[in-house]
């Protein structure tokens, strides 16, 4: 089992990152792909629920995306200052990434939402960030959302637009707090949702909130000496007592998502249990090898070279065929990323 990081690279030809989602949701694309052996199918996302079976658990992430990315100048020079908030910490003060950060000390104050804020930059934290305290003349929340810019990922080359809060979303979002969003969910319209019903199928809902450290960079060759950075998640007593019977009875529990097959694992005990829990972190990394305890399926998206979620979906269903299949993807002109198409793992 080789642990070079090299060993998990593929080349993308220009073109094929999806700058803009499908539309209609459930109109991308679906590459089935059979876990252990078999050959893969090319569909489209409509036919997703024909590969359930009655008594198949689904697992969905509620966690719901902000307008993190804040733009302001600051006081007295005008310049433009980028405010990223990451986590709240009390009423009024985040956690953040600020750029230019070298040339903006402690103390320093920034105008926002055309005069309707302020903001005064603090210390460096732990993680890189600042300590940031912020003063409104009304609801700070509120003001995120109004003037704030969804923080697409970096390789979607083009500025956050009005339609990005809604479609930067599942429509089932429901929890906020995260930064990047659970992609696997965007394909899901209320007509797929309800065919999965239809078809037997249960559906339960967790949160985990993904963070910055979703697209931080691998920069070890020998990938086991990777760290993750901590995420937030919760599991409420149903989603685990749903798990744990599904379990116990031989049904099969398909995670939607990266996050959801993270969250799952973390909250698994050695003998397969999920434990319903408040908010907890976990900085679980998942890469080959990984005995799976809860999860028997996946539904996820193509994913970056070289990345922590390459590497999760290569523990479930082996390099060199998660590799195949993604060389097979970009031959067939499949769309990659946040806002490409998907890959179901059974």
């Amino acid at each position: 089992m080789s642990l070079d990081i090299r060993d998990y690279d593929y080349y993308l030809p220009e073109g094929r990152v999806a700058f803009y989602p499908s539309e209609p949701r459930d109109a991308s694309r679906l590459l089935y792909l059979p876990r252990s052996q078999g050959e893969t199918k090319h569909l489209r996302f409509t036919d997703f629920p024909g590969f359930l079976r009655p008594g198949d658990l689904l697992v969905l992430n509620d966690s719901k995306v902000f307008p993190a990315r804040l733009i302001g100048s600051k006081k007295g020079t005008g310049g433009k200052v980028e405010i990223f908030l990451l986590q709240e910490i009390t009423d009024g003060t985040w956690e953040a990434l600020v750029r230019p950060g070298r040339r903006l000390p402690p103390g320093t104050q920034v105008d926002l939402f055309d005069g309707t804020a302020s903001a005064r930059l603090g210390e460096r934290t732990d993680s890189g960030g600042r300590i940031v305290s912020f003063e409104a003349d009304r609801d700070l929340l509120s003001l995120i959302w109004q003037y704030g810019k969804v923080p697409l990922p970096p390789y979607i080359d083009r500025e956050a637009e009005e339609e990005d809060k809604s479609r930067y979303q599942t429509i089932y979002a429901r929890n906020v707090g995260a930064v990047a969003a659970p992609t696997a969910g965007f394909h899901f319209t209320e007509t797929i949702m309800t065919r999965v019903k239809d078809a037997g199928v249960e559906m339960v809902k967790l949160t985990l909130h993904s963070g910055l450290g979703t697209f931080r960079p691998i920069t070890r060759s020998d990938f086991s000496q990777h760290k993750m950075h901590e995420e937030k998640f919760f599991i409420p007593k149903e989603a685990a007592d749903a798990v744990n019977l599904a379990k116990q009875e031989n049904r099969r529990v398909i995670a939607v998502g990266t996050t959801s097959v993270r969250a799952l694992e973390s909250a698994c005990t050695e003998n397969g249990q999920v434990m319903a829990s408040n908010w907890k972190e976990t900085s679980l990394f998942i890469s080959p090898p990984y005995d799976f305890r809860c999860v028997d399926g996946l539904l996820t998206n193509f994913h970056l070279p070289k990345s922590t979620l390459l590497l999760l979906v290569s523990a479930f269903a082996g390099r060199e065929r998660v590799l195949a299949a993604y060389e097979e993807a970009i031959k067939l002109g499949y769309r990659f990323y946040s806002y490409g198409d998907a890959m179901l793992i059974l």
